[in-house]
């Protein structure tokens, strides 16, 4: 996909939505953070579930360490490794407090030495709660970056770095969110809906032929 077309793909998903949210609850950068933590292999749907009662009874680190590994568990149930994440969880508050003053830090290297942090997690986390322009890849991502050759790339750090440079300046910010949103519900992994696809002539998807004719 050239220049031009990159940026015109962009102007219009802004378009079609200006300020565009991620689906996790939250209220604070650390329930961002808990909340992303949970969700590997799970849905948004099922997170914020468990997160409505997890974040009434401990609404901060100091309150989550103390409800304990059990405690974290007893909320969590309903969403896949739940055993492994709740020690993380856990693990993660102790650090947060011991070197962070109980605060998220605004730092990948320091987000990254988190228990069950990863690059993926830390990206969402400058980017939803500290507004830095990082691109937080996916399965959904990785999808519509490689689907429509907006940014192909054999790994999803490849894909990350072609869309850091395939996306322009003004819409770096809310880009993650943006294409996150495309592939969850346009341009799904089985069926997509080129139909209704706002950029779908900008796509060099070759298979898509057959679903805008469907």
């Amino acid at each position: 996909m050239n220049k031009a077309n990159k940026a015109e793909f962009f102007r219009r998903l802004a378009a079609r939505d200006p300020a565009p949210r991620t689906e996790l609850e939250y209220h604070t950068p650390f329930q961002l953070l808990i909340a992303v933590l949970l969700s590997a292999q799970a849905t948004d749907v099922s997170v914020n579930k468990a997160t409505r009662t997890l974040y009434q009874a401990a609404p901060d680190a100091a309150a989550m360490l103390t409800l304990g590994v059990a405690g974290v568990k007893s909320h969590i149930r309903n969403i896949g490794l739940f055993n492994t994440k709740a020690e993380n969880v856990i693990k993660t508050c102790r650090i947060l407090l011991d070197e962070h003053g109980g605060e998220v830090p605004r730092d990948r290297a320091a987000l990254e030495a988190l228990p069950g942090v990863g690059r993926k997690t830390a990206n969402v986390v400058l980017n939803v709660a500290f507004g830095e322009p990082t691109i937080a890849v996916d399965t959904h991502i990785f999808r519509v970056g490689n689907r429509t050759r907006l940014a192909p790339g054999k790994t999803p750090l490849a894909v990350e770095q072609a869309l850091l440079r395939a996306v322009p300046g003004e819409y770096q910010l809310h880009a993650h969110h943006w294409l996150i949103l495309h592939g969850r519900y346009v341009c799904t992994a089985r069926k997509p809906h080129c139909a209704e696809c706002v950029v779908a002539d900008l796509c060099e998807w070759r298979d898509k032929r057959k679903y805008l004719d469907a």
